[in-house]
């Protein structure tokens, strides 16, 4: 999540400057030049002014007027166009205070009013959030070019990065970040060459917001439901349940039908694993993975060859062999030619072992006399199949046990554990919506850390998956404490009132993972906003949240919190042997679909400027690994939200990367007795937790693991080699 922009649009409050005293008191600390030419002003809009109410202030969620987003945007590019122009126009000499510093305090009234307007875009984009985002994601392209192609600006970051040999060790890597950013941006192309990257920028905005619109418009616009109570053979009481709730509220007068599968994961998932009926199996199936490719106004292939076009072209005018290439040389990786071996490696291990499952699972239908060979929607059906039969284990006998709340509760309380966080449940914090609510996080000592927002529930307007969020990081600028902010949300449906929300299993991994990531931040302990928390490269980044899905399955948390929705009671240790024992079940279909997705990712950013047929190009690319015809790509291109319209372009290898961080950290605990060995927890927040992007990942997982990272802990943990010998 690191950004390249040389202007970092954090959420960080500002300074507060010091205030003068009468003469026979203390002598006024006297300002820095940074304070001098960044003084924030108060303007009457709330969006703009600093967020006002307890916590040092909170997003001001309940005074939100969303027709006045496009007036406050545009007032706030000029407020930190000003104070761009005094910083490049200083007639002083350029340094560390007047130059990085004032940077890293600028732009705070435009960040404010982004983070609230994106918030809105991604969890209530409707009427007239479309609008907005098509108007304003170009706006926001060229004003990042504005400010990265500024000559006079340029050259003060320059001179400081040329002469900082006198500064500590966070603040080179902050100008370091500073200079690379401008560098990769086109600080140091012509002019001539400058337009046409801005005209890049500019149209690759609007592409990409467009590319999220067409998705979401299938998302919301193709539902499948169920009028012959019939077609439900085979699903269990609680998927029925979940089912009448979205016909409800899609359907309010029950027109098309009482049961309904929206056309997200949470919905599809499920229906494919326990519906008897192979017909809508199918139906289901091609309703999702037909996201963005059905040939119509919001078919998402042309839009993708004119995206891809245009990243090979800004790549080559900054002198890069393609748009993979520039986008690895300041990740973990370093260049795509890295991430496909590893990639590679795996590869495989992981389409072997689809094979076998594939073979059992048609045993299992030839058996049934099923008549069929094993197809795409069948996979997950016969796989539920396959696991009750070799491990006797079925997770409808698991899913009483994940309750939404009471597993929130675990990831919390595993929180403290490690570090000491608590969480209170707060209720004056003004929130966007009904269904979300507000933490506020303390340290082992009782002092205040931050705020945790929870939006766990899927709505009209609310893009599909689960994801974090950052409102307010931490910094240290004037020397005091920062309140951090973030967000978890997801798209569990609500259930009924009263009852509890059950979860599945991976639903729970999910939950863990995002939590991960807001924990990652909360943690954070640096003095500048640009290097802190989460904003550690991309193929990093996943590390600390994918670590974190480990507690899930720790005795302590499953004991404690994974108890029955009705009796109370924890779940019986012999299912948990079960699910222990099929640890590693089905890791040739979750393997393959996953690393089909991450290498179509690196190789249509590798290809080349030539014009991409993405759907020829994802078929003839996928024969040519040998991909097993009875899985597909995890997110297919014309939907891939992740590379074409998120920062994940050249970078979904991120994840398998992270894991391999993962694998080795996890034997780390492992290796001492359990995952809440303190002095391995200390190690892991001194190295991983706290010190944002202030020092190299490499270097801080060295640190904690006390020698370089080894891939054979990730091979293990995905049972493609054997166990690490005790």
């Amino acid at each position: 999540m690191r950004s390249s922009s040389t202007l970092k649009l954090t959420t960080a409050l500002a300074a507060i400057l010091a205030l003068g005293f009468a003469s026979c008191g203390p002598k006024a600390p006297k300002q820095t030049e940074s304070q001098m030419l960044i003084q924030e002003v108060e303007t009457g809009n709330i969006l703009l002014d600093k967020w006002a109410g307890p916590y040092g202030g909170v997003p001001p969620w309940d005074k939100v007027d969303v027709a006045n987003f496009g007036e406050t945007l545009n007032a706030g590019f000029d407020m930190a166009r000003g104070e761009i122009t005094k910083i490049a126009d200083n007639p002083n000499p350029a340094n560390f205070d007047n130059t990085i510093v004032a940077l890293e305090k600028s732009g705070k009234a435009l960040s404010r009013t982004a983070t609230v307007f994106f918030v809105h875009a991604g969890n209530l984009n409707k009427d007239p959030m479309p609008d907005l985002l098509k108007e304003f994601s170009p706006k926001f392209a060229a004003f990042n070019d504005e400010i990265n192609q500024n000559p006079a600006l340029f050259a003060r970051v320059k001179s400081v990065y040329d002469n900082m040999d006198e500064l500590n060790t966070e603040q080179k890597r902050l100008v370091d970040d500073y200079y690379q950013g401008f560098v990769r941006q086109g600080a140091t192309l012509n002019d001539e060459d400058k337009a046409k990257m801005s005209k890049i920028n500019g149209r690759l905005a609007t592409l990409t917001n467009q590319f999220g619109q067409n998705v979401l418009h299938d998302e919301e616009s193709y539902i499948t439901y169920i009028e012959d109570e019939a077609d439900l053979a085979g699903l269990p009481g609680w998927l029925k349940t979940s089912m009448a709730s979205a016909a409800k509220s899609n359907d309010p007068e029950g027109a098309k039908g009482a049961w309904a599968i929206t056309n997200t994961r949470s919905s599809m998932d499920p229906f494919l694993t326990y519906s008897d009926n192979r017909v809508l199996r199918e139906i289901v199936w091609n309703t999702y993975y037909n996201r963005g490719d059905n040939g119509d106004e919001w078919d998402n292939n042309a839009i993708i060859t004119e995206i891809l076009q245009l990243r090979d072209q800004r790549a080559k005018l900054l002198g890069f062999k393609t748009h993979a290439h520039w986008k690895l040389e300041d990740q973990m990786a370093k260049k795509p030619e890295n991430a496909i071996a590893l990639m590679e490696k795996v590869w495989p291990h992981a389409i072997g072992r689809a094979r076998e499952e594939v073979a059992e699972m048609q045993a299992i239908a030839d058996a049934e006399q099923a008549f069929i060979k094993i197809a795409p929607w069948d996979y997950r059906y016969y796989a539920e199949k396959v696991r009750k039969a070799k491990y006797d284990l079925d997770f409808n006998e698991v899913k009483p046990y994940m309750q939404m709340e009471k597993l929130r509760e675990g990831m919390m309380w595993s929180a403290g554990e490690l570090y000491g966080l608590t969480f209170s449940q707060i209720d004056d914090a003004p929130v966007f919506h009904e269904d979300v609510r507000v933490w506020e996080v303390k340290d082992a000592g009782g002092a205040h850390v931050g705020l945790w927002y929870f939006d766990p529930y899927a709505r009209k307007g609310k893009r599909s998956g689960a994801w974090m969020s950052a409102y307010r990081t931490q910094e240290k600028l004037d020397g005091k404490p920062t309140t951090v902010i973030v967000s978890n949300n997801s798209n569990f449906v609500k259930g009924e009132p009263g009852k509890p929300v059950l979860i599945s299993w991976n639903d729970a991994e999910t939950l863990f993972h995002e939590f991960g990531h807001a924990i990652h931040g909360l943690n954070s302990d640096v003095t500048y906003p640009t290097l802190s928390g989460t904003s550690v490269s991309r193929d990093y980044v996943e590390f600390p949240s994918q670590l974190y899905e480990r507690w899930l399955t720790t005795p302590e948390v499953l004991n404690k919190y994974a108890v029955h929705y009705e009796t109370g009671e924890p779940i019986p240790q012999a299912l948990l042997d079960k699910i222990a024992k099929a640890s590693t079940f089905r890791q040739g279909f979750d393997t393959t679909e996953y690393l089909a997705s991450a290498l179509i990712d690196m190789k249509l950013h590798m290809a080349g400027g030539e014009p991409i047929d993405a759907d020829k190009f994802e078929r003839e690319t996928l024969a040519a690994l040998g991909m097993p015809s009875e899985i597909v790509m995890r997110h297919r291109t014309p939907h891939f939200n992740h590379i074409f319209s998120g920062g994940y372009h050249a970078g979904y290898y991120s994840y398998l990367w992270a894991d391999t961080l993962t694998a080795d950290a996890a034997e780390a605990f492992t290796e001492a007795g359990g995952f809440y060995d303190k002095d391995v927890a200390k190690r892991l927040r001194d190295n991983i937790m706290s010190v944002g992007n202030t020092v190299d990942p490499a270097d801080g997982f060295r640190a904690f693991r006390g020698r370089d990272v080894e891939v054979e802990a990730l091979m293990r943990d995905r049972g493609f080699a054997d166990k690490k010998d005790k």
